[in-house]
């Protein structure tokens, strides 16, 4: 009887056996060892499909959606404007990002102390690329794990030629798209169009950019792959500190199957050894050592186990996701002192840019003094020039009315009192203020205050003040 079913039938002459010594990915030589993980169907497999595809389905979607006549999501870092489903930034509100960008990093942090690399194994843009994609389609063109290694290891034929350079074409076309639809996040994706079928030369921006990253695309789904998560991912490097006694992690049952047997052998565990675990590792680990950094949480092995279980009459379980307490038979704690910690410092960071963004200002209002002399003594007048910088952050056309207050007898001069502004759009106002020498007290400043109106469905007012220059300053 075969345990193992499926396409693969390790055997353990044909795959070497990983330990705890090396990486699996590299020879005794030093040289690169080819993973070719086995095929393997689950309940697992079946949710990480549905949800690679639901991700993948998003990614390419996004550039085109649109929200409020502007793109969800638009990082234009050429133009310094920014758009997130419908809200409108432009770069003085850069710093929001780093609150942003910090929720992201403690929403990992949390999750990896309460389960374990179920980012990585499930919805990393590394996993969902390599295993959802790139690999699939590998087995299509080369066949299957066997006949891929088989191929890597056969003199170049005509045969070999083609299937490789099939794969490979096939490869670098889907890494063209996946670069383009990535730019799309940086520029519009109509202009995305109008560049591809326009001459390199007059984008060449987006050009040197897609070509960089199709190339590293490509170099990274077909012969770097899981060296990427070993090697360059600085989350897997964390996993260490993250973790505790009571993280769920993808783990092997020590006590139910060692020691390792076949099933006929009285006295042995439930493990047969079939190496089944081994053969659907997509970084070649085996499981049965205990916890180690190229495990992605994929769930792979519980599958393949869960299956040969249940051929041999079993309960599944063997590998699962578990806790170090649980495969002791301890009870596991879901809230601790660290999952506190990082929840805490979580929700500081969103409550942060919720209130920053909340806070964010519609249009700005900012008054300059103008170059130059800074106030003129005139028939006993002391006028001051200042310059209103006006920049509509709304994610509309507005229109701006400007006027003047304060102080008493001041008269103003507004070069523009009204201005027609489109999204993100920015200009300058100059503004005289004339104020009578005898309203100023010899030796000091008064105020004034310029009142920016935003018409729209309700208006919206912005302030902007400075200082008038006295008698004493002027002269």
């Amino acid at each position: 009887m075969n345990p193992t079913g499926g396409d693969e039938k390790p055997r353990r002459a044909e795959v070497r056996r990983p330990d705890l010594d090396s990486l699996f990915t590299v020879n005794a030589d030093g040289s690169r060892n080819a993973i070719h993980p086995a095929d393997v169907h689950g309940r697992y497999q079946r949710r990480k499909h549905l949800l690679w595809l639901v991700l993948i389905v998003v990614y390419l979607a996004m550039p085109w959606v649109t929200v409020g006549g502007k793109p969800a999501i638009l990082i234009d870092i050429a133009a310094r404007h920014f758009y997130l489903f419908g809200r409108t930034f432009n770069a003085q509100d850069f710093w929001l990002a780093f609150f942003y960008l910090s929720g992201i990093g403690f929403t990992l942090i949390v999750v990896a102390a309460l389960f374990g690399r179920i980012w990585c194994g499930y919805a990393c843009p590394q996993t969902v690329f390599l295993e959802g994609v790139f690999r699939r389609i590998e087995r299509l063109v080369e066949g299957p794990p066997a006949a891929r290694r088989k191929l890597d290891a056969s003199a170049p034929t005509l045969q070999k030629v083609l299937r490789r350079g099939t794969k490979l074409a096939i490869f670098f076309a889907i890494a063209f798209v996946v670069a383009h639809s990535f730019l799309g996040y940086f520029m519009p994706v109509r202009e995305v169009l109008q560049a591809v079928t326009s001459p390199p030369a007059q984008h060449m921006t987006a050009f040197l950019f897609v070509s960089v990253s199709t190339l590293l695309l490509f170099v990274n789904f077909t012969w770097f792959r899981e060296q990427t998560c070993v090697v360059v991912c600085p989350y897997g490097r964390l996993q260490g500190v993250l973790y505790d006694p009571d993280t769920v992690i993808v783990g092997y049952d020590n006590k139910r199957g060692e020691p390792r047997g076949h099933e006929d052998k009285g006295g042995n565990g439930d493990c047969v050894d079939c190496f089944r675990c081994v053969a659907v590792c997509p970084t070649g680990i085996d499981i049965r050592n205990g916890t180690q950094m190229e495990c992605v949480g994929c769930a792979n092995c519980i599958d393949a186990c869960d299956d040969v279980m249940t051929k041999l009459g079993k309960p599944k379980g063997l590998v699962r996701y578990d806790s170090g307490n649980g495969f002791l038979g301890n009870a596991r704690r879901f809230f601790r002192p660290r999952v506190a910690l990082y929840s805490g410092l979580l929700v500081m960071g969103v409550t942060a840019f919720a209130l920053a963004a909340s806070s964010r200002q519609a249009f700005e209002a900012n008054l300059l003094r103008s170059a130059g002399a800074p106030a003129r003594f005139v028939d006993g007048q002391v006028h001051n020039l200042f310059v209103l910088h006006l920049v509509n952050k709304l994610p509309h056309k507005a229109r701006f009315t400007v006027a003047g207050r304060g102080p008493e007898g001041a008269v103003y001069e507004i070069a523009q009192p009204e201005v027609e502004l489109d999204s993100l759009a920015d200009w300058r106002i100059v503004v005289q203020v004339k104020v009578p020498e005898a309203t100023l007290h010899k030796g000091e400043q008064a105020q004034l205050t310029i009142t920016a109106h935003a018409e729209g469905m309700e208006p919206i007012e912005q302030l902007a003040t400075a200082t008038i220059l006295g008698p004493t300053q002027a002269r």
